[in-house]
């Protein structure tokens, strides 16, 4: 029972571990810059609305809980964290989208030896850019509507609100990178989900484990290409046949 989420787990990092090879290196500059920049822009705006949305959605609280603020205050606070870093994920992965899939051809080229169908330049990210972009509207699209009984069930069951988050977050997360590795086989998004489904445990795994990174100082900075690369890793090992 327990294989399945190590092995999506240990993905993240055979990812990481793939993204100083030779011949990938050059695939990994872009995702990664546009990382950095993003994230922080996350810090800031953490560090400066942290309080005062915590403290906002406090407002919400019946009079009659108010001797629990202080418990409710911290599962706030860790649904605030979740939010900002899994939206800036999302953003900065929409602004990535065509060289994530160039890294994830690069990734599956060395891991089976198979050619790539471009020759991973810059201009045929900038082909890859349309189709790219319109993947990630979709995602988000597909992000928004789960999103609303997630919304919901927070403020009704406000406990359980980081819980959900985080369940949430590690499923769009598992299907944000997987659909590179997918989508260069012209796996349409739809597909994408059900063999997704399929293999709950091992998505979740690899999608939690990168949504906690997400939350590490520094090694936030590369959770987009290793992500990128262990979601490789997965279709080629796990989830292909």
């Amino acid at each position: 029972m327990l294989a399945k989420p190590v092995t999506g787990a240990v993905a993240l990092l055979q990812g990481l571990s793939l993204l100083n090879t030779s011949g990938l290196r050059r695939f990994v500059v872009m995702p990664l810059l546009i990382n950095i920049v993003l994230f922080i822009g996350s810090i800031y705006v953490l560090a400066s609305q942290f309080t005062v949305l915590v403290d906002e959605w406090l407002t919400y609280l019946p009079e009659w809980l108010h001797w629990l603020e202080w418990l409710f205050w911290v599962l706030f606070a860790l649904t605030a964290l979740l939010l900002v870093f899994y939206t800036f994920s999302i953003i900065a992965n929409i602004i990535a989208a065509p060289f994530n899939s160039l890294l994830a051809e690069a990734v599956e080229k060395h891991l089976t030896g198979q050619p790539l169908p471009s020759n991973g330049s810059l201009i045929d990210a900038f082909k890859q850019a349309p189709k790219a972009i319109t993947d990630e509207l979709r995602k988000l699209g597909y992000m928004l509507v789960l999103a609303i009984p997630v919304l919901i069930l927070s403020f009704v069951i406000a406990p359980i609100a980081p819980f959900l988050w985080a369940l949430f977050g590690a499923w769009m997360l598992a299907l944000e990178y997987g659909d590179y590795p997918m989508g260069n086989h012209n796996i349409r998004f739809p597909d994408q989900r059900a063999r997704l489904r399929q293999n709950k445990l091992l998505s979740l795994g690899f999608g939690g484990a990168t949504l906690a990174a997400t939350m590490i100082p520094l090694v936030n900075f590369l959770v987009m290409p290793a992500a990128v690369a262990g979601a490789t890793k997965l279709w080629v090992t796990q989830l292909k046949e």
